[in-house]
């Protein structure tokens, strides 16, 4: 376990990630550092010497207190932008945007005046697939999240979570090396979120892509993850290993003790970084202690 702040509430609760991992890294991060200059011309260092590796077919959350750099990690590791030092590689290479990097963000972002089925395909005309590859493909996509029988549907006619379906079928559709998400369901309700949370729990286990997850919520975090990685003011704070079994339940699996063990550990580690954070509206408050 690497920590780069005071100790956490109980080092017997985390385990160090990596102990049950023997699949090889797939992408990495190397001191990593990222800067930006803000409209009074001030330099804000988004990431601070970020080093991490994500193993191939593993699922791995980043969490931690908002504008603590998640989502740079996320651009970064796409290509979208470059750091100012250090390395990012997929495999050995320089991270390009394109169909091995798959991308879900926050808003849905289809195409409102095309079919559920054309927003599928429209991510699939860069790679090298004839007209009727690329509708069968959509449409093996489409099924793989329920929404098939929704494929001659336009996006407004749809609720916001068949919405975010169709937004990760397109991202999945490519069969992308590495898939990004970036809060993907924090604009749901809670029944919807709860819902998705366990059709990508599904897709996962049987297509095993390789995940790199943003989200605020410890709970998805621990259903979702084989390892989470605690962040905070742009640097990596401590990595750990979700030793809950597979296939999990959601129902099931929040009453285990691990759960709840590992949930109170890493509430109260977000809440010390909140509460620590002079930028923070909570600074030196005292909540849930």
């Amino acid at each position: 376990m690497t920590e780069a702040s005071a100790g956490p509430p109980d080092r017997d609760i985390a385990r160090p990630a990596g102990r049950g991992t023997t699949s090889r890294p797939l992408l990495v991060l190397d001191h990593v550092e990222k800067r930006f200059r803000r409209s009074d011309g001030r330099i804000n260092t988004a990431l601070a010497d970020v080093s991490l590796s994500v193993a191939e077919h593993t699922f791995t959350s980043l969490i931690g207190p908002s504008g603590c750099g998640k989502t740079t990690v996320l651009r970064v590791a796409n290509g979208l932008i470059r750091p100012d030092a250090g390395s990012v590689t997929i495999d050995g290479h320089r991270p390009v945007p394109g169909p091995d990097m798959g991308f879900v963000f926050q808003g849905f972002r289809l195409i409102p005046w095309a079919s559920v089925q054309a927003n599928v395909e429209f991510a699939l005309e860069a790679l090298p697939l004839s007209k009727a590859e690329r509708a069968e493909r959509a449409r093996t996509y489409l099924e793989l999240v329920g929404l098939a029988r929704s494929a001659q549907s336009y996006p407004g006619q749809l609720s916001g979570g068949m919405q975010q379906r169709v937004a990760l079928a397109r991202a999945l559709a490519g069969e992308p090396r590495v898939l990004l998400m970036d809060e993907p369901f924090a604009s749901l309700d809670a029944q919807t979120r709860e819902l998705m949370q366990v059709e990508l729990l599904q897709i996962w286990t049987r297509r095993k892509p390789t995940v790199l997850f943003v989200t605020h919520s410890v709970d998805e975090a621990l259903l979702l993850s084989d390892k989470i990685i605690v962040m905070g003011s742009g640097a990596i704070l401590e990595e750990i290993e979700v030793d809950l079994p597979r296939p999990r339940q959601i129902n099931q699996i929040r009453s285990q003790n691990r759960f709840i063990e590992m949930r109170n550990y890493l509430w109260a580690r977000i809440r010390d970084l909140v509460l620590s954070n002079p930028q923070s509206e909570f600074y030196g408050r005292t909540l849930g202690e």
